[in-house]
């Protein structure tokens, strides 16, 4: 590639393929988001039997702003998620992804939504449980938050489908809950000794 004034380029001194390997250049990603999934897949179907309505209350890290709002436990979704809309009107702040995540619904079409672009980080609260996380931003419909197979699967909860219940009786050193469980547990072995 050749270019005579540093400040200009001409377009005739311009190799083509040259500009084509600028562009292919990798980005690199921030840890945080390499930590996502490369896909998601989301529920377009409301199925009684393998989701629940949870009250939690979502905490924005930024501002410290408190929502309380119903959170679709779903099992089905392979991630969680907060609604775009509902994002918008409360004026929370996002963070975008320097590589989408594409969305997939149950039968393996690509979803309505498209794909993820924007992430936020919150703190998550049910009952006694509170754990930081991050939720994936995307057009959800009639849910605003939905807590998919991924947290179900990092806390492995109790849960009672047919009362509609959730016991946070295994939480994660990450939780709140956890970290405490995690010193009354250290203490107990420090009296045994």
């Amino acid at each position: 590639m050749t270019i005579e004034d540093p400040n200009t380029i001409d377009s005739e001194l311009v190799d083509a393929q040259s500009l084509n390997s600028l562009a292919a250049a990798p980005l690199r990603r921030p840890k945080w988001e390499k930590r996502l999934p490369k896909l998601f897949s989301i529920s377009t179907l409301d199925a009684q039997e393998t989701s629940l309505l949870l009250p939690v209350e979502i905490g924005t890290t930024d501002t410290s702003k408190l929502y309380s709002i119903k959170a679709l436990l779903d099992c089905r979704a392979t991630g969680s998620f907060i609604d775009r809309d509902f994002v918008r009107s409360k004026g929370m702040n996002t963070r975008t992804l320097l590589c989408n995540i594409p969305v997939f619904n149950i039968d393996s079409s690509p979803n309505e939504a498209g794909q993820i672009s924007k992430v936020m980080n919150v703190v998550l609260r049910y009952k006694t449980h509170s754990e930081r996380m991050l939720l994936a931003v995307s057009r959800l419909g009639k849910q605003s938050l939905i807590l998919g197979y991924d947290w179900l699967k990092d806390h492995n909860s109790r849960i009672d489908w047919e009362k509609g219940e959730v016991e946070m009786t295994r939480c994660l050193l990450r939780c709140e809950r956890g970290r405490a469980l995690r010193k009354k547990q250290i203490r107990q072995k420090r009296i045994e000794l």
